[in-house]
């Protein structure tokens, strides 16, 4: 029984298996994209990115254990040189699965396998829309600074209105009652001043 082993053995045995996969491998790093079973490049996967790994630091017993796999000089030179640079800062991940539909003949599910570092179109489109998000946030905070200052001198306006609308009357007021003057009180001992000569004075 095979209870809790993920490896698929892809219905061969060890040796074909390991010849096949080395193969596919040296073919991926070469070519960077192949097209394949979904099956056969989930193992590819598991298989090449150790390889990978290992060829981002070139040392010389790290060459010998890959040449123990691929067994080809072409594909190790490729290998430690063009892709080891691409992938210097990557932290694994090296590969895609972008699946294609099912086969004609057998059904059987296709797919593309490729490193990641070597597809143009889409490192091109993911650095415009970084670089889109970057301006609309600029944009933005922009808009909204630009409307914040407008908008502060019209509610000093607006606040104010009502307070030069308050102080009219008030004045207003003060000028009125300045004319009336209140009449001196009178002291001790004396009379109190007549009003007016017009009117007769009761005896």
């Amino acid at each position: 029984m095979r209870h809790g082993k993920k490896d698929n053995h892809l219905g061969r045995t060890h040796s074909h298996r390991e010849a096949m996969l080395s193969n596919m491998a040296s073919s991926l790093i070469l070519k960077k994209r192949i097209e394949t079973t979904l099956a056969k490049a989930k193992e590819l996967r598991k298989f090449v990115e150790p390889l990978l790994t290992k060829a981002k630091d070139d040392t010389h017993q790290n060459r010998r254990i890959v040449f123990q796999t691929l067994t080809s000089k072409e594909t190790i030179k490729e290998l430690f040189g063009p892709v080891a640079d691409k992938i210097a800062n990557r932290p694994g991940g090296y590969t895609r699965i972008i699946k294609l539909g099912n086969r004609a003949g057998d059904n059987a599910e296709t797919c593309l396998i490729e490193l990641v570092d070597f597809n143009e179109t889409l490192l091109a489109a993911a650095q415009e829309k970084a670089t889109a998000r970057t301006r609309r946030g600029r944009r933005s905070s922009g808009a909204r600074q630009a409307a914040d200052t407008a908008a502060i001198p019209a509610a000093e306006v607006v606040a104010d209105e009502p307070v030069a609308a308050e102080e009219a009357p008030a004045a207003e007021a003060a000028v009125e009652e300045a004319p009336v003057a209140e009449a001196p009180a009178a002291t001790e001992g004396e009379a109190p001043a007549e009003e007016s000569n017009d009117e007769p004075k009761q005896a």
